[in-house]
């Protein structure tokens, strides 16, 4: 039975220091598009670390919550795509076919959490730069969609480990760029259909709430609502 991949995130512990941003950008080969770009409304990251404030003033304090694509259950961004370029995989995840992807940007505009991204120009690294690039992950080119992946190239590399070593996958066995990264330990991942695995356990958590969860989309990304 195919795995239902999650994450929690526990706002009581997130900083905002935004190591998860870096690592994911260093992981996914995601570009930086530059000042003047940014201006336009054209920054790329494939996760952000948003900033609210919390109670008044003088015992007012911030809040951060990252936020990333939320691998919706029903994701309004493939209802839309003409050509299944975004399509719901069986391990839970909203994956992008970037050959299929013709750029209409419909799952953009479609998408509640802005966190589809355009590529207005095909990216370019000066050197040294262009060396540490993830061989695993490919560029994208100008003209199509991208967003996170759950860094599904790692998903792979655990999965073929595991099969070629014949056993089961482990909980914990690998985790993505942003997860990895996150000092505080303020973000987990796993399979959210393993009542054993640390993730499921969080997301019953009585502080368990989903982002829009009124839209509908049924996202696999759970935020722990911060209590202190």
């Amino acid at each position: 039975m195919a795995r239902q991949w999650g994450m929690v995130i526990d706002l009581d512990r997130c900083t905002g220091c935004e190591a998860c941003v870096v690592a994911c950008h260093a992981e996914n080969n995601i570009a930086t598009v530059g000042e003047d770009q940014a201006a336009r409304g054209r920054a790329m990251h494939w996760i952000r670390v948003e900033r609210y404030w919390e109670g008044n003033f003088p015992n007012a304090r911030v809040i951060y919550r990252p936020v990333l694509c939320q691998q919706c259950g029903d994701a309004p961004c493939e209802a839309v795509c003409p050509t299944y370029a975004s399509y719901h995989n069986p391990e839970g995840l909203n994956a992008q076919i970037y050959n299929r992807c013709i750029g209409t940007r419909y799952c953009g505009n479609a998408c509640p959490y802005n966190v589809r991204f355009f590529n207005f120009y095909n990216p370019v690294w000066d050197k040294p730069l262009n060396l540490q690039l993830n061989p695993d992950v490919s560029v994208r080119s100008v003209g199509i969609m991208e967003k996170c992946t759950f860094c599904i190239q790692r998903i792979k590399v655990a999965e073929f480990r595991a099969q070629a070593e014949k056993r089961p996958l482990k909980d914990e066995e690998f985790n993505p760029a942003c997860v990895q990264s996150c000092p505080p330990k303020a973000m987990v991942f796993g399979d959210l259909d393993d009542p054993a695995s640390e993730v499921s356990r969080l997301a019953q958590s009585n502080r368990a709430t989903r982002l829009l969860e009124e839209v509908g989309t049924l996202p696999n990304v759970i935020y722990l609502r911060s209590v202190s």
